[in-house]
């Protein structure tokens, strides 16, 4: 049990890690990052949807059955995600920051979405430490496009980059507590993950369609808005793509 907690907690660190691949940003002049920051809204918008729809809601399917229980839950995550964006939206009308709110629903969304791959980590090294291997690659390389659409969304939602590395990287750790969780309760409660997959896959949704795809519609240019469509296409390709894994 001791090589299960030691693999695993490696494990969830190094996915963890994947949270600072804004790092590269740094040498980019403010002019230049911005021409891309568009492009990595768009890009996340694509990836959250798919993330949603291709990853999170199949999953809950073949490991649960296609029951009503599983759109409730979808329902339940777009509803709390409403109420908090509107909390939110409250708390930013009375304060003095620049912050825009979709900013820190996305961090929201991403914190529980890391929660769910500690889980995730932790019950497959239950099964098995191979097993636990290969979802922890499987896991990095979904983590590397979602990371750089997260890092975009926080800069261009009014973080600073040094602020949105810092900010994903603490949301990442959550990650950690899934794991720690998933091993302690794994063996204790089954079916723990059947609410929180389609709860994160309504966030994936309400987020990319009510805060992400609106900010992209504020660019009007068809130049612009054709690359927009392409990245929204390039985040679900990678995405799907990640599928066969």
């Amino acid at each position: 049990m001791n090589e299960i907690w030691l693999y695993s907690i490696a494990s969830v660190i190094i996915v963890s890690l994947i949270s600072l691949i804004g790092i590269v940003t740094l040498v980019l002049s403010v002019k230049r990052l911005k021409k891309i920051l568009l492009f990595l809204v768009s890009f996340a918008a694509g990836a959250l949807f798919a993330g949603a729809f291709v990853h999170l809601l199949p999953e809950a399917v073949e490991e649960y059955g296609l029951g009503v229980n599983i759109a409730v839950y979808t329902l339940i995550g777009i509803i709390v995600f409403f109420i908090i964006e509107k909390f939110i939206h409250w708390r930013h009308c009375h304060s003095q920051d620049h912050i825009h709110p979709f900013a820190y629903t996305n961090l929201i969304g991403d914190g529980v979405h890391n929660l769910v791959d500690g889980l995730v980590i932790g019950a497959s090294y239950l099964v098995g430490i191979p097993l636990g291997i290969t979802t922890t690659i499987a896991i990095i390389l979904h983590e590397i496009p979602q990371e750089i659409g997260d890092f975009g969304v926080l800069v261009h939602g009014g973080f600073t980059r040094k602020k949105a590395l810092m900010l994903n990287l603490l949301t990442a750790l959550t990650a950690v507590a899934g794991v720690i969780i998933s091993l302690l309760i794994g063996t204790k409660i089954q079916n723990y993950t059947l609410f929180l997959l389609p709860f994160t896959a309504g966030g994936f949704i309400y987020i990319a369609g009510s805060d992400l795809i609106p900010e992209l519609h504020k660019e009007v240019k068809p130049l612009k808005s054709l690359f927009q469509l392409i990245a929204i296409l390039l985040g679900i390709g990678i995405m799907f793509l990640l599928t066969f894994l």
